[in-house]
């Protein structure tokens, strides 16, 4: 993977921007991030471009949506197989995030499932079930906020 240049203070308000509403207008965004028309769609182009910016999409009330039980999965798998690990792994029902980690646990998963049935499935039928788990800690998530990108706030002056 190339390393690319840094966001600069620009493309920072811009995404920030974008994170916030999507859906605006190019007109939109160029007045909410203090460019031209010009400069903002130039640089959500260029932004577009380079992969930093990937899609658009929905943001869901996940308990609105049918799936009010959320838990994290802490995993280990047989690390000789841990790409396989992951591709079984990403089938999951309900998975929203996995993410191989440091320290006590291989990974952690995100799922969010109807009721504690479906979550019972997930944990001893597919994860327990699974070849390349040797063992989990689900932790319920309890109530949660979330965050655009904190990452890309203004650097200390």
């Amino acid at each position: 993977m190339d390393v690319l240049p840094a966001l600069d203070d620009t493309d920072r308000r811009i995404v920030r921007e974008l994170l916030a509403d999507g859906r605006m207008s190019v007109n939109t965004l160029a007045d909410r991030s203090g460019v031209s028309r010009a400069t903002a769609y130039s640089r959500l182009e260029r932004l577009r471009h380079r992969g930093v910016i990937t899609g658009f999409r929905a943001v869901i009330d996940p308990g609105r949506a049918g799936l009010p039980i959320a838990a994290l999965i802490l995993a280990n798998v047989d690390q000789h197989a841990w790409q396989e690990a992951r591709d079984e792994l990403l089938q999951l029902p309900g998975l929203e995030y996995l993410a191989f980690t440091s320290g006590g646990f291989d990974l952690v998963l995100l799922v969010r499932v109807p009721d504690v049935v479906a979550l019972r499935d997930v944990v001893l039928v597919r994860l327990h079930g699974s070849p390349h788990v040797r063992s989990t800690q689900t932790i319920f998530v309890l109530d949660e906020a979330r965050l655009a990108s904190s990452a890309l706030q203004d650097p200390p002056s």
